[in-house]
């Protein structure tokens, strides 16, 4: 599997994930500078080796406007941890509205939880307290770089200095 590289605005707020080829374009372009790489790992070409770079920062600020999260599935999976919120199961998985759309429910981060189809039938269209159910955790909006820390701790420990001051934004 290939690692991904953490680009870094100026400021060292995360501006994006990029594949390494793209990363090397830009270190050689003189449009960022390497701050980490992945140890005993390189990426070779005909003529050249170079390090295999884990964080770049961009030279320059570039003024990215925030957009925040997409609100989908995978996301919403992924915030979850890929279990139900009402009973821990991991399979036959949907979205639950936390407070039904038929009682005013928004289709919002803060609204919606992943579900086993078991207990979204169970629940039907009633709030967790009419039903019985117990949410295992809040629902909340997450930002880009709880996102980037869940992925840094499986994949890119070297990202963890760069962002850990950043993952409640």
């Amino acid at each position: 599997m290939e690692k991904r590289v953490l680009v870094l605005n100026l400021d060292h707020s995360p501006v994006a994930v990029v594949s390494p080829q793209k990363a090397i374009v830009l270190l050689l372009l003189d449009k960022a500078n390497c701050l980490s790489t992945y140890e005993l790992l390189e990426i070779r070409t005909v003529s050249r080796s170079f390090e295999y770079p884990a964080v770049i920062r961009l030279n320059h600020y570039k003024n990215i406007p925030y957009r925040g999260v997409l609100l989908n599935r995978v996301n919403l999976f992924r915030r979850d941890g890929g279990e139900c919120q009402y009973c821990g199961s991991r399979r036959h998985l949907t979205i639950d509205h936390v407070i039904p759309r038929s009682k005013g429910g928004k289709t919002s981060w803060t609204n919606l939880v992943t579900a086993c189809n078991r207990c979204n039938v169970n629940k039907g269209d009633k709030t967790p307290e009419q039903a019985g159910f117990i949410l295992r955790k809040e629902p909340f909006k997450p930002s880009l770089s709880y996102f980037l820390s869940e992925y840094a701790e499986r994949q890119a420990e070297q990202w963890l200095p760069f962002i850990s001051s950043r993952i409640i934004s």
